[in-house]
């Protein structure tokens, strides 16, 4: 059968890649698909907006489509999946009322306290007094969330009254994120560990998906704004199997059977973000009526069932006949994001560099970023995923020698403020095992916005760019020719062990 896929992100060039790998596949197309997915022999691009339901309809109608899925969630909102179904076609997605579990957070908020699903404190405002008296009373930190889609960037964790301040009046007076930030949700704080929870649903019927966790911040050390995703990992270590099970009793299946019982039964890729306390207990942060993104590019690497028969499967009401099988080594993936980005970030630039050719277990997927000719360029970012092999082998050694001498990204961007960091591995001890664990993600050297400083940090609390950090170790015993663009002494906790990062000069 042909598949469609709607979208142009790094997710929906993953799920498109993992689509085509289906026995079932015949064609795969992409609408609008970016650069990376041009370049797949196996993918074809449409020049549709995931947003234009009419062309997207006609097109599934004369190009003979079985299944459509959905990647964003701007198609979501706006009734993509009712469009489908109502003229016969076969979508896997939350319907346009179902899909306000994403659309609107202060409808999550109230539908969370409805059903005693556990969540932070919070209250919806539309007026600037109103909130600030509110926020006054909480005291910091505490967190503003515009209301509607914001790609990601419309929260905010003030860490001081001036900030959460600052935010209500960027939102509902300055218009910071327009109709979005109309009408916001102050919310209580919540310490903790971070969790990607996400599972197909069929309006009935749940099928977990491999866990993951990805980090927001744009900063090292978990600074600054928040972003759609500066880099994740799947499995998130902090989803123990009992946790796993409360999450889904307490949480996953209170909203499926609380969505049907209101008149909206949920069908399509449900994403639940929660926070894990030190007590190992779940509150919800928010719901995505999709894969998250950068999470679906690690969990597709690692899917080892066929994407398509589980998607058919859910839009056919008949997940609970399915399983999903996975991949045990892990799987890292890094954000290289345009200069100044989430802000006013750089568009045009060109993109050199990239492997022709994936490696076994790596792989480089595109988001927003177009063809000019033979090169790469506009406003991109790339995600580089990898799985990563849990024990010490020679094999993990040769692969990262062996990307020293094949993939860089030229510096062609270094006057505009990127700096270019290397990956590579890093070896680290688990106490419980005394076995020899390996974190390996792809080598590249890539232009960033800054020079982050590595301070001391677990790997279940870094964000993307500490994963990077990570990775030193391997650099120096594979004796590749790395140098870490770190200005510091710096030191990272892996697990129980320490290890040390000597200074590291900028690559000039």
């Amino acid at each position: 059968m042909n598949i469609l896929i709607i979208g142009n992100g790094g997710r929906e060039h993953a799920l498109a890649w993992k689509a085509a790998q289906s026995p079932l596949a015949d064609k795969v197309y992409v609408a609008p698909g970016n650069a990376g997915t041009a370049l797949e022999p196996a993918l074809e691009n449409v020049d549709i907006s995931a947003t234009d339901i009419n062309a997207l309809l006609a097109f599934a109608q004369s190009h003979d489509i079985g299944l459509t899925i959905v990647g964003p969630e701007a198609p979501l909102v706006i009734g993509v999946v009712d469009a489908f179904q109502a003229a016969g076609l076969k979508i896997f997605g939350p319907s346009q009322a179902a899909a306000q579990l994403e659309g609107s957070k202060a409808f999550t908020k109230d539908f969370l306290a409805r059903h005693r699903i556990p969540t932070a404190q919070y209250r919806n405002f539309t007026d600037v007094e109103p909130a600030i008296s509110y926020i006054r009373s909480q005291g910091a930190p505490i967190v503003i969330k515009a209301d509607g889609l914001a790609a990601g960037k419309g929260v905010i964790v003030a860490m001081t009254l001036e900030e959460a301040e600052a935010a209500v009046h960027d939102m509902l007076a300055g218009n910071a994120f327009g109709d979005a930030g109309h009408r916001i949700v102050v919310e209580e704080f919540l310490d903790g560990e971070e969790a990607s929870f996400i599972v197909m649903v069929d309006g009935k019927n749940v099928l977990p998906m491999a866990t993951s966790q990805d980090h927001k911040r744009v900063g090292d050390g978990d600074t600054g704004p928040n972003t759609g995703g500066m880099g994740a990992y799947s499995p998130a270590p902090v989803v123990t199997d009992e946790i796993h099970q409360r999450v889904m009793d307490e949480v996953i299946w209170p909203t499926v059977h609380g969505m049907a019982k209101e008149g909206n039964p949920y069908s399509g890729f449900l994403y639940a973000g929660l926070m894990i306390s030190a007590q190992g207990e779940p509150k919800v942060i928010e719901f995505n009526c999709r894969f998250g993104d950068p999470e679906t590019q690690p969990i597709m690497l690692r899917m080892k069932s066929d994407l398509v028969e589980l998607c058919l499967a859910g839009a056919e009401g008949k997940l609970n006949e399915k399983e999903s099988l996975w991949d045990e080594r892990d799987a890292l993936g890094v954000v290289i994001a345009a200069g100044g980005y989430p802000g006013d970030y750089r568009t045009g630039d060109v993109i050199h560099g990239l492997p022709s050719v994936s490696a076994e277990g790596e792989k480089v997927f595109h988001a927003g970023t177009q063809m000019q000719g033979q090169r790469c360029g506009d406003s991109w970012r790339a995600r580089i995923v990898r799985h990563c092999p849990r024990t010490w082998n020679r094999a993990s050694t040769e692969k990262c020698v062996s990307a020293r001498k094949t993939g860089r990204l030229e510096r062609e961007f270094l006057s505009s403020g990127y700096w270019p960091i290397g990956l590579s591995g890093a070896v680290v001890n688990n106490p419980q095992t005394e076995d020899h664990h390996r974190w390996f993600s792809v080598f590249f050297t890539a232009y960033l916005p800054s020079v982050p400083n590595c301070k001391k940090s677990s790997l279940a609390a870094s964000n993307s760019w500490r994963l990077l950090a990570h990775q030193a170790m391997l650099s120096r015993e594979a004796e590749t020719n790395v140098r870490l663009g770190f200005r510091s002494n710096s030191t990272a906790t892996l697990l129980a062990s320490e290890i040390e990062f000597p200074p590291a000069q900028l690559v000039n």
